[in-house]
C-alpha cells in the first residue's frame, strides 16, 4: 500500500512540473510575440535560447511595480545590466542584503535593480511598502502577487538573484544572499 501511495505522489510530482513547464514556454512565447507585433521594445529571442541557465536569454514577464506602473524584464535589454532579485520582507537573508542592493544602485548608473517581491507570501502591499520606506529603497519593487513569475524562474530559497546582461543573458545565479562587493564585481565581470 506504501509503494502505491508513494507511486501516486511521484506521478503527480512528474505531472506537475510537465504543466509548470507548458505553462512556462506558452507564458515566453507570448510576451515575445507581443513584443514582435508591436514593432516596439527589443527584438524577439528564438524561443530555444530561452531559459533558466547561464547564456540563456532570460524568460520575460510584466508585473506591477508598488507604484502602479506596469515593467517588463525585456524593458532594460539593451540598456542596462539587470539584477533580477527575488525576495520577501519575512525572509531574513533578504532584509540582510537590501541595503547593499541599495548602495550598488547608487553607485551604478549601468545597472538596474529589479526586485520581485513574493506577494503572495505577504500579509499585504501594505508590509512591502513600510519595508521599502524603512530602507529607504529606490529601485522598483515589482509585485508577485500569485507567484507566477517566481514559479516561471523556480525560485527555491528566497533571495535568488539571476545577474543578466545587457543582452538579456543570465550570466550567474545567485541562491542566497550577496553583499555589495559580490555584486559589483559579477557586473564588472560582464561584457
Amino acid at each position: 500500500m506504501k509503494k502505491w501511495i508513494f507511486i501516486v505522489i511521484f506521478a503527480g510530482m512528474i505531472g506537475w512540473t510537465f504543466y509548470s513547464t507548458i505553462d512556462w514556454q506558452e507564458g515566453s512565447e507570448e510576451a515575445y510575440s507581443e513584443n514582435d507585433s508591436s514593432g516596439n521594445g527589443p527584438p524577439p529571442v528564438p524561443e530555444e535560447e530561452i531559459g533558466l541557465g547561464e547564456e540563456e536569454y532570460a524568460p520575460d514577464f510584466t508585473l506591477e511595480t508598488l507604484d502602479g506602473e506596469e515593467v517588463s524584464l525585456s524593458d532594460f535589454r539593451g540598456e542596462k545590466k539587470v539584477m533580477l532579485n527575488f525576495w520577501a520582507t519575512w525572509c531574513p537573508p533578504c532584509r540582510a542584503e537590501m541595503p547593499d542592493m541599495q548602495n550598488v544602485y547608487e553607485e551604478r548608473d549601468d545597472i538596474e535593480i529589479v526586485a520581485v517581491n513574493l506577494t503572495e507570501t505577504e500579509p499585504g502591499t501594505e508590509q512591502v511598502e513600510t519595508f521599502r520606506e524603512d530602507f529607504g529603497l529606490t529601485f522598483p519593487i515589482l509585485l508577485d502577487r500569485d507567484v507566477a513569475v517566481a514559479e516561471q524562474f523556480d525560485i527555491q530559497p528566497v533571495p535568488t538573484s539571476y545577474m543578466i546582461d545587457t543582452n538579456g543573458q543570465i550570466q550567474h545565479i545567485a541562491l542566497g544572499p550577496m553583499n555589495e562587493d559580490t555584486m559589483t564585481q559579477i557586473f564588472d565581470d560582464m561584457d
